[in-house]
């Protein structure tokens, strides 16, 4: 035995339907599309979400609320977290650029420092906002949270 005389198994490959050849094939005339409409003719192709001239899905759904499109999302970390960070890897302040680093928050967040945990260490955090409980929370420790400008 050698390459020239493999081939694949019996049952495994299938004739290729050549569609369009005639009436003698069984598949002329209309050559499996059908009679008359948008479907058999050539060039044709479906839009997404076409249901077959039904109104569709998302035209039938009622649209209601509003998206302020100048919306701040900020990224929120507890103070749970931020101490346990300044436990692992003995920090004296905290930004954004360290806790980027640490994986806690991402390349374009804007942090927000929350309120939950106890915050132990006297550490200078700066961030783009603090909530109340926060803010004082991190002062009564001994440390400073300072507000950094976000880029426009």
């Amino acid at each position: 035995m050698d390459l020239t005389n493999l081939k694949p198994a019996k049952g495994a490959t299938k004739k290729e339907k050549r569609i369009g050849r005639g009436q003698g094939s069984g598949r002329g005339g209309t050559s499996t599309r059908g009679h008359k409409g948008a479907q058999s003719r050539s060039g044709y192709s479906r839009k997404r979400g076409f249901e077959g001239g039904q109104m569709p899905l998302q035209r039938r759904v009622p649209k209601f609320g509003f998206t302020n499109p100048t919306r701040v999302e900020y990224k929120g970390i507890n103070l749970d977290a931020l101490q346990a960070l300044v436990d692992k890897k003995k920090l004296k302040a905290l930004d954004p650029d360290v806790l980027r680093e640490n994986g806690l928050i991402g390349k374009n967040d804007l942090l927000k420092v929350l309120g939950r945990g106890a915050m132990t260490a006297a550490i200078d955090v700066k961030a783009h906002a603090f909530s109340a409980t926060a803010k004082a929370a991190i002062e009564k420790a001994g440390g400073k949270a300072e507000i950094i400008e976000r880029k426009a």
